[in-house]
C-alpha cells in the first residue's frame, strides 16, 4: 500500500514515500494495542514461512496452497478497487494510506488461510491417518485447527481495535476469504492432487526437485526413518572400507 510520505522540499524537490508493508500504528501506552499490532503482522510472517517451505521442502501441495493465497489477495485487490470504500478516518491515517478498506485484506487473508488449514487437517490428514491416529495425533490436529482459527479471529479483531477497518469491512473480508478457501481446497483435492504424480515426473520438476508426499501419512517420521537408515548404511560401508584398507 502506498503512503502519503513527505512533501517535496526546496533542497531536493523529491517526494518521499514510506514502504508501509509492515507499518502498523497503535495508541501510545496501550499494551493490548501494541500486542495486536504485532499479531496483525501474521500475514507477512505466513508468506515468509511459505517461501521458506517451498525453498527447502519443494512440496507441490505447499505451492498450490500459496497459489490459492495469492489468488485470494488478487480478488481482494480487485474487490477493493471496485467498491472503493474508504477506511475509517483516524488521526493522520489519511496521510498514510491511499488504499480502500472494503473488504479487509488482513481479515480475508487470515480466514482463507485458517479455513483451508482446517479443511486440510480434517479432510486430507483425516483420510490418511484415520485408521492409525493416536490420541496424541488427534490432539495435535485439534490444537492446530483451533490455533489457526483463533489467530484469524485475533487478527480480524486487531484491524477494528486499531481503527484500520470497520466491523463491516472485517466481516466481509472474513466471509470472502472463507468463500474462496472452500472451493480452492476442493479444486486442489479433486483436480490438482491426482496430477501431482505426473507433475513430479516432468524434467523441470526433477531439476527443481519438486516432490509429492500426498500418500505418505507422516512425512516427518518417514524422513526421519529414511535419514537414520541411510546414515546407518553409510556408517557400515565406511566401517567395511576402513577394515579392508
Amino acid at each position: 500500500m502506498e503512503g502519503g510520505g513527505r512533501e517535496p522540499t526546496a533542497e531536493t524537490d523529491v517526494r518521499w514515500r514510506p514502504v508501509s508493508l509492515t507499518f502498523v500504528e497503535y495508541p501510545d501506552g496501550d499494551i493490548i494495542g501494541k500486542a495486536l499490532a504485532y499479531i496483525s503482522l501474521s500475514p507477512v510472517i505466513i508468506l515468509v514461512s511459505f517461501a521458506t517451505l517451498i525453498l527447502f521442502r519443494r512440496e507441490l501441495h505447499t505451492v498450490t496452497f500459496l497459489c490459492g493465497i495469492l489468488f485470494n489477495e488478487m480478488v481482494n485487490w480487485i474487490t477493493k478497487h471496485i467498491i472503493k470504500e474508504p477506511r475509517p478516518a483516524r488521526g493522520n491515517q489519511e496521510l498514510l494510506f491511499s488504499e480502500y478498506g472494503m473488504p479487509s485484506s488482513h481479515s480475508q487473508f487470515m480466514w482463507f488461510f485458517a479455513v483451508y488449514t482446517v479443511l486440510f487437517i480434517y479432510i486430507r490428514l483425516g483420510l490418511q491417518q484415520h485408521s492409525s491416529s493416536s490420541l496424541l495425533e488427534l490432539a495435535w490436529k485439534h490444537c492446530l485447527a483451533i490455533g489457526a482459527t483463533m489467530l484469524a479471529l485475533i487478527v480480524s479483531f486487531s484491524r477494528v481495535y486499531l481503527a484500520y477497518h470497520t466491523v463491516r469491512q472485517v466481516v466481509c473480508g472474513a466471509l470472502l476469504g472463507t468463500i474462496l478457501a472452500v472451493p480452492w481446497f476442493a479444486f486442489n483435492e479433486i483436480f490438482l492432487t491426482p496430477l501431482y504424480p505426473q507433475v513430479v515426473s516432468w524434467r523441470i520438476s526433477e531439476m527443481l526437485m519438486l516432490r509429492d508426499s500426498t500418500l505418505i501419512p507422516n512425512v516427518l517420521w518417514f524422513e526421519y526413518t529414511n535419514a537414520r537408515t541411510e546414515a546407518r548404511t553409510r556408517q557400515r560401508k565406511q566401517g567395511c572400507g576402513n577394515k579392508i584398507s
